[in-house]
């Protein structure tokens, strides 16, 4: 199984169209990566996909950089019952 930097980073770079390799813990979606309203709202619900989880929107949306979604994921995951490989 991935990891859930792995997983995030693939979400992210599918989602955005960025190039995963060139994907780091310290890019924020917006000014590093270029996401736009919409695409976070995307991203978000991708997250839930993916992890099979629930995430509270105001609180999903402000997560500024990938690490930061990584960190809030396996909050998440571990608070629901889901096991991840971190």
């Amino acid at each position: 199984m991935a990891t859930v930097e792995e997983r995030v980073k693939a979400v992210t770079a599918r989602v955005l169209g960025v190039d995963l390799a060139g994907i780091k813990l310290q890019d924020e979606f917006r000014a590093d990566l270029g996401a736009e309203s919409i695409q976070s709202v995307e991203l978000v619900a991708n997250f839930e996909e993916e992890f099979g989880i629930e995430m509270d929107e105001d609180e999903a949306l402000s997560v500024e950089t990938v690490g930061g979604a990584v960190e809030y994921i396996v909050k998440l995951c571990r608070e629901q019952g889901i096991e991840v490989e971190t």
